[in-house]
């Protein structure tokens, strides 16, 4: 468990590493560019393998203090090599740490839509595969998808089709204008941002106010992350002059 740089949660939880490319959004992924230098220490085998770290899973336990929790910076909890049992224990987890919210955030959205509805609990803490008690989702585990551009849209539905209590979306890298995504049915959050580091692609402000605005109408709380750049910091995250910082609130 270590502190985040990103602006939207606190803490980040990488109980899987490794992942590979499956649409543009993942071009120029930053975690890639992490695992090549100076993490390639600890991918001695390449960012493609994907590692399960079963002896990181008891981390939030041993944390009292409420957190916002993002699930694998550095991979995709629902990439088709993290193994079903390895999954079921990452929501066990989550569902005995009602004091900590986890936001998980996928491209893989068909995985995640059919893993989540298959789901119930058991003795009210374990979580298996059955046909028995319909699992309804914990107030502690917000889902969300990576959106960066209209080529991927249909993975909103996919999100829509889940359990969770809050869905969001995440517009990064913002690649492509997205004017007409329907943020009235079952979408809790949007976040935005450009894309940051070597061989990064353009944002347009207008890509941003068109996502802003339709949150604005729809009442969904809008998250602008960065401009981007080769070095985001310095072209920062201001819009039209102040930070949107907005979060769904339980």
């Amino acid at each position: 468990m270590n502190k985040s740089d990103i602006e939207w949660t606190q803490y980040t939880w990488n109980v899987v590493t490794g992942c590979t490319k499956i649409s543009s959004g993942c071009l120029h992924c930053y975690a890639e560019r992490l695992a090549n230098g100076r993490l390639k220490r600890f991918y001695p085998n390449g960012f493609q393998e994907i590692e399960c770290h079963p002896g990181r899973l008891s981390i939030p336990l041993r944390m009292r203090k409420p957190r916002e929790i993002f699930v694998n910076s550095m991979s995709d909890l629902f990439h088709d090599k993290v193994p079903e049992l390895f999954l079921l224990q990452v929501i066990s987890v989550i569902k005995q740490t009602p004091q900590h919210t986890y936001q998980v955030l996928t491209k893989r959205p068909e995985r995640m839509q059919e893993f989540m509805s298959k789901l119930w609990l058991e003795d009210g803490v374990a979580l298996t595969w059955g046909e028995q008690t319909p699992y309804e989702g914990l107030n502690n585990l917000w889902l969300g998808v990576s959106v960066e551009d209209e080529n991927v849209v249909e993975r909103i539905n996919w999100l829509r089709e889940t359990s969770a209590k809050i869905k969001f979306l995440s517009c990064e890298p913002l690649i492509g204008s997205l004017r007409e995504i329907d943020l009235t049915t079952g979408i809790d959050w949007v976040i935005v941002g450009g894309e940051s580091g070597p061989g990064c692609r353009p944002i347009e402000k207008k890509w941003v106010e068109e996502i802003r605005e339709q949150c604005v109408d729809a009442g969904v709380p809008f998250f602008f992350k960065q401009w981007g750049g080769v070095r985001p910091k310095i072209n920062g995250r201001l819009l039209d002059g102040k930070e949107w910082n907005q979060k769904p609130k339980m």
